[in-house]
């Protein structure tokens, strides 16, 4: 398990955390989403040991990150930009991770090979910038890692790439209840593969809840009415967005599935739907709704 408790990290006077907390169960997969600035990757690297917080604690399995070799030989962390040592081979790389990582597997590193299919031999720097990323999951996913912390880890793959690897990540959570933390602009491959899912806003949550649940308390829905919609129909629940279409209000609400259909239903309108929520409107609207500056990108 990974616990966060009042973390806050400044970089001169900028400070980026503030007052962070955050758990991550075992053999979850958490979704970390955020507007540009907002402190994924700083977040990212205190827990990963390569910064260290200013204030508050960060434990894994009850032991702390920083500095602490035990933890780090347990834990993965492939930033946006993967770093390899210039010039070394795939092979070279792959020894250094074996004398780094205990758990190192030498038999899935070539079973990876067979799955990527990429030269072993071919140094590293020469590969695309696609390549290069399936190299820093193969090194990896073979270190056995308990823990992977992932910084736009699918950006420059192809498809049927994006495929094996989250299907290798997927297995590994199923099968050895690996826990993965993933940030990703891309919205949609968050929703494939997370379980839960924190907004990250000038460096504090202002949203963390399971992905089912969080999508059962958010509603897209479309009414219409005889005459104007009575004003007083959603002082109940809190409007995250509401524009009109004609006689239609397409209006985005949080709160209870049943309770938002007794109070439209009650009220007797012509039309009304509950239309397919995505994470990626969700995450549109709950920006919206703290001011971040969205005009419609999403309907």
């Amino acid at each position: 398990m990974i616990h966060v408790q009042e973390i806050g990290k400044a970089f001169g006077k900028k400070q980026v955390l503030k007052g962070v907390n955050l758990t991550v169960n075992k053999g979850s997969i958490y979704g970390l989403l955020g507007s540009n600035g907002a402190g994924k990757t700083t977040l990212l690297k205190v827990l990963s040991g390569i910064f260290k917080q200013d204030k508050g604690s960060i434990s894994i399995d009850q032991a702390p990150v920083f500095e602490h070799v035990l933890t780090k030989q347990r834990l993965i962390f492939i930033p946006d930009q993967p770093y390899f040592f210039s010039h070394y081979t795939v092979k070279q790389m792959a020894e250094f991770y074996a004398e780094i990582y205990p758990e190192w597997n030498q038999q899935r590193f070539l079973h990876l090979q067979q799955i990527l299919n990429l030269d072993i031999n071919a140094k590293v720097h020469q590969f695309s910038k696609g390549m290069q990323r399936q190299v820093s999951f193969w090194l990896a996913l073979s270190t056995m890692p308990d823990y992977l912390i992932l910084d736009e880890p699918f950006d420059g793959l192809d498809a049927v790439v994006r495929k094996k690897i989250k299907n290798l990540i997927i297995n590994d959570v199923a099968e050895r209840a690996m826990t993965v933390i993933v940030s990703s602009h891309n919205l949609r491959e968050v929703e494939d593969i997370c379980d839960h899912i924190g907004i990250l806003h000038h460096g504090q949550f202002i949203l963390e809840k399971d992905l089912d649940d969080l999508k059962s308390d958010i509603h897209k829905i479309q009414v219409a009415f005889k005459h104007d919609i009575p004003e007083p129909l959603f002082d109940a629940f809190t409007v995250l967005h509401r524009e009109e279409r004609g006689s239609v209000h397409l209006i985005i609400v949080k709160g209870n599935q049943d309770q938002v259909d007794q109070v439209i239903e009650q009220a007797n309108p012509l039309v009304y739907d509950r239309l397919p929520l995505t994470l990626e409107e969700i995450f549109v609207y709950e920006m919206e709704g703290v001011g971040y500056a969205i005009e419609n990108i999403l309907v």
